[in-house]
């Protein structure tokens, strides 16, 4: 969270241009608003807008850095020995229920309705998967490839991807986890009959 004052004030500005965004695209359709109509109903210069969001698909998308960290920190931040795969399991529920809640529907269908939002949200998940394999990679107490690690994030934000569209999300989330869980338990190191990793 922001704690100075001109990081709060920064925030706050941000989080109001993304407000009004989803307002007016809700309202009148993603296609029909243009980066200028956001900025004057949000009272801030273009130049403002695009200091706080690169582009216009990304103003739908303003949770994307939050959500790739709390990926990330379900690897970094887990207690010792802490399995990885149910700290992946209990983010990923988290980010479901978000994305599942009734208010989050019109957003959805919005998204689904545009090339150019299922575009960007579909390079968003590739960026997601890259950052959350190199997090993987990068842990001292999981020793995996690094196409293990790759590939079981790809898995996991799949996973998200798959249960969010399920007619019981929570049920597909748990499916889906006794997948990857298997899947990671493949990618162990085998060891020898001394106890020493195989090579």
């Amino acid at each position: 969270m922001p704690t100075g004052r001109r990081e709060r004030k920064k925030a706050a500005t941000r989080q109001k241009i993304a407000d009004t965004a989803l307002r007016l695209f809700l309202e009148h359709g993603y296609d029909a608003v243009g980066i200028r109509d956001v900025a004057a109903e949000a009272d801030v210069a273009v130049t403002t807008l695009f200091s706080h969001f690169a582009s216009k698909e990304a103003l739908v998308f303003e949770q994307d850095e939050d959500f790739e960290q709390r990926l990330t920190r379900a690897v970094t931040d887990r207690a010792p020995h802490e399995p990885l795969v149910p700290a992946l399991r209990r983010e990923v529920q988290a980010l479901v229920r978000h994305c599942t809640a009734d208010s989050a529907a019109p957003v959805w269908r919005m998204i689904d309705a545009s090339p150019a939002l299922r575009k960007y949200e579909e390079s968003m998940r590739l960026r997601h998967a890259e950052s959350l394999a190199a997090a993987i990679a990068a842990a001292p107490d999981l020793s995996r490839p690094t196409t293990a690690c790759r590939a079981i994030a790809r898995f996991v934000i799949d996973a998200y991807s798959l249960a969010r569209e399920a007619a019981d999300p929570k049920a597909a989330v748990d499916e889906i986890f006794r997948m990857i869980e298997a899947a990671w338990e493949v990618t162990c190191p085998s060891v020898d009959s001394t106890g020493t990793a195989a090579p």
